[in-house]
């Protein structure tokens, strides 16, 4: 028995040039063009809490080997209601808690300005509370008469 080939195995039918590999037509390429990057409250909150940290650190050398920590809820809540931070001295951790000093503020103002300034608020008096000072000490020299 003598093999014959085939027509279509001897000679490939030619897709159109406007085709792609797989013979379909118009696709787009794989990446788009660059989208903004995502920005949601827990990046926001992230990076408000780690931009006050790094500059308290700067500024206050007893703070330089303090982890600020950031977590979603306290487990408990205490006599006063629930946290908004926890100071832990013997760990050298200050513990932020995002739900609460996100949802149980009350803003004058709703918008990112006045919310990245309640969260470096908080930084800040979490801050003076391990440190055992007033807010107000923790700024330099500069600042004091704005």
């Amino acid at each position: 028995m003598a093999w014959r080939r085939t027509r279509s195995a001897a000679h490939p039918a030619r897709r159109p040039a406007r085709h792609g590999r797989h013979g379909r037509e118009g696709r787009s390429p794989v990446v788009r063009p660059p989208l903004p990057p995502l920005d949601t409250r827990v990046e926001r909150f992230d990076l408000a809490v780690g931009s006050a940290a790094e500059f308290l650190r700067s500024a206050w050398e007893e703070l330089r080997e303090v982890r600020f920590e950031v977590a979603d809820m306290p487990a408990m809540t205490d006599a006063d209601g629930i946290p908004r931070w926890t100071v832990l001295r013997d760990e050298r951790r200050i513990i932020l808690y995002r739900l609460p000093i996100e949802r149980l503020a009350h803003l004058h103002r709703d918008d990112d300005l006045h919310r990245r300034m309640l969260i470096e608020g908080s930084v800040f008096r979490a801050a003076a509370e391990y440190l055992e000072r007033d807010p107000w000490d923790l700024g330099p020299e500069r600042f004091r008469y704005f």
